[in-house]
């Protein structure tokens, strides 16, 4: 399965999380992210380089419209020559498949700008 041409699927509470498996075969195809754990709900992280504040900007506003295109936002944090981004899936309070997917949409949008 190519991350990048799946569905996301609309999560509820009651949405499974991924297994550490799932998990773990799904950051085969990202290998710039990894998992972190943040007051115990497990994420997706990633840290984006640009050359400058601009670029950052730029790519935040993308990120912003893809996030609200497939309504799933996550945790942006811009800085000068970075944006560190956080996937994750609040009502479940974990990760989702949704999530692995938004990631590998995000290095696409993030090549496309080199």
């Amino acid at each position: 399965m190519k991350l990048t041409e799946t569905s996301c699927v609309p999560c509820r509470s009651d949405s499974p999380p991924v297994s550490q498996a799932e998990a773990q075969a799904y950051l085969q195809d990202l290998p710039h992210w990894s998992i972190i754990s943040s007051d115990g709900i497990d994420q997706l992280l990633r840290t984006y380089s640009f050359k400058s504040y601009r670029e950052c900007l730029g790519f935040t506003q993308q990120l912003g419209e893809m996030a609200e295109e497939a309504d799933h936002h996550p945790k942006i944090i811009l800085e000068w020559g970075k944006v560190s981004v956080y996937w994750w899936t609040h009502t479940i309070k974990g990760l989702h498949l949704n999530d692995f997917i938004l990631a590998a949409r995000s290095d696409v949008a993030y090549d496309s700008r080199l």
